[in-house]
């Protein structure tokens, strides 16, 4: 855009007017993002409550006349609507048991509270202030994992974490850093915290996430925050090969730097390589479970490619496939999944359910386009973080893991939306 004088609003107006319940609505906003850092219990009374109030206001609004057009504009909302609708439909065909079928329902779209929060946020100042909550809960979490690390016993940690964890698991702990470290990082441009508060703490989750717990997974989603924050500060014409360089060169100083790193990384290619000729499964072999679990799901894509299985249908169709041993694979019941978000949604919903996973992605990245410099680049690289973590996680569908992205990226797309409708676009 070009012009002598400041543009018009690229997004919008949502300036609603503010209900006198101000204070409980922030409140829960507040919770909501600071749950995700305690235990799960939290995380699950904050996710009933942002749903029930944000349908309730939204409702309230339309009653009253008010239309929140900047949330209307946004991708992210109508494909967010079509897959609450498209997996909710699915249970006219799904093999499962209704009360399995209804329990991954719930899990697949509580991916609507990225935009619920954005409803329940009015103003910049409210998204300012949740967006601090949120670093303020993961300053926490991620300030005593390093306590547990330096040998000081802390009275909050959970009875049923191990090593370094506090609340959860390696996994979830390490995802959390990765990601959040973009968020001090690239945030402390905006005033939200103190600049050099910023690189501690994002210097601190990454060194977390790739030296002292043991998430793999975690690593992949550390690498990319590190490369896309390299790229951004590169000029614009080496940014792609900055990209596509960074990670690697980072994971072989890693390997190389680290006896850690490297036994982590042996041990996945010796898991794959053992599975890719034996197809033995092992209780304790991560690898080998994924690999396989990848397998069957493509099998059984292969059978119903076009509508799915149906939602809450992975665990029967695959332990069909799979056969005899089938529940000392995936365990009794039907609630296991395949640790791989994409192939989850392909056998559910078909190869149209995969598709729907990448717009959603896509989608976000293009709304974030849209936002200030800051927020924007923050969007982007916890949108990235969340599709790099579905190739080897079930990082949406998984309780506390799923919460956490689906908080992290309905702040930063309130922030967004709630910034840009005041942002000036000049020479």
């Amino acid at each position: 855009m070009a012009g002598s004088q400041g543009a018009p609003s690229v997004m919008p107006d949502t300036r609603l007017p503010v209900p006198r319940v101000w204070n409980v609505r922030l409140g829960l906003v507040c919770l909501s993002a600071v749950s995700v850092s305690l235990p799960m219990a939290w995380v699950s009374l904050a996710k009933v409550l942002v749903l029930a109030v944000s349908l309730a206001y939204l409702c309230v609004d339309y009653a009253k006349g008010r239309r929140d057009t900047a949330l209307g504009a946004l991708w992210t909302t109508w494909i967010l609507a079509l897959i609450g609708v498209l997996f909710a439909t699915s249970l006219l065909w799904t093999g499962a048991d209704l009360p399995s079928a209804l329990n991954t329902l719930a899990k697949h779209i509580k991916v609507v509270e990225i935009v619920l929060l954005a409803v329940l946020i009015r103003t910049a100042a409210e998204a300012r202030i949740g967006i601090a909550a949120y670093a303020l809960g993961q300053a926490f979490l991620l300030l005593s994992s390093w306590l547990l690390f330096m040998g000081v016993p802390i009275p909050w940690k959970a009875d049923s974490a191990v090593g370094y964890e506090v609340f959860s698991t390696y996994l979830d702990q390490s995802l959390m850093f990765a990601t959040s470290a973009s968020v001090f990082w690239y945030l402390r441009r905006d005033k939200l915290w103190p600049s050099w508060a910023g690189v501690v703490l994002a210097v601190l989750a990454l060194v977390n996430t790739l030296l002292v717990l043991e998430g793999r997974s975690g690593y992949l989603v550390a690498l990319t925050a590190i490369a896309l924050a390299i790229m951004w500060s590169m000029p614009r014409h080496l940014r792609l090969a900055a990209l596509v360089v960074t990670p690697f060169v980072l994971l072989l100083g890693l390997t190389l730097g680290s006896a850690k790193v490297q036994e982590r990384v042996t041990k996945v290619f010796q898991e794959s390589q053992g599975f890719a000729q034996t197809h033995q499964v092992s209780a304790k072999d991560s690898s080998a479970f994924r690999l396989n679990a990848w397998m069957q799901s493509v099998q059984a894509m292969q059978e119903k490619p076009l509508v799915g299985h149906g939602v809450g249908n992975w665990t029967p169709v695959v332990k069909r496939i799979q056969g005899s041993e089938a529940d000392a694979i995936f365990g009794e019941g039907n609630h296991s999944n395949p640790h791989q978000e994409y192939l989850l949604w392909g056998v559910e919903l078909g190869v149209g359910g995969v598709l729907l996973l990448i717009g959603l992605f896509i989608g976000m990245a293009r709304d974030a386009m849209r936002f200030p410099d800051t927020v924007k680049q923050a969007m982007l690289a916890v949108v990235a973080a969340t599709a790099v973590a579905c190739l080897f996680n079930s990082a949406l569908y998984d309780d506390l893991m799923g919460d956490f992205f689906c908080v992290s990226l309905g702040l930063l797309m309130a922030l967004g939306v709630r910034t840009t409708v005041v942002t000036k676009v000049t020479v």
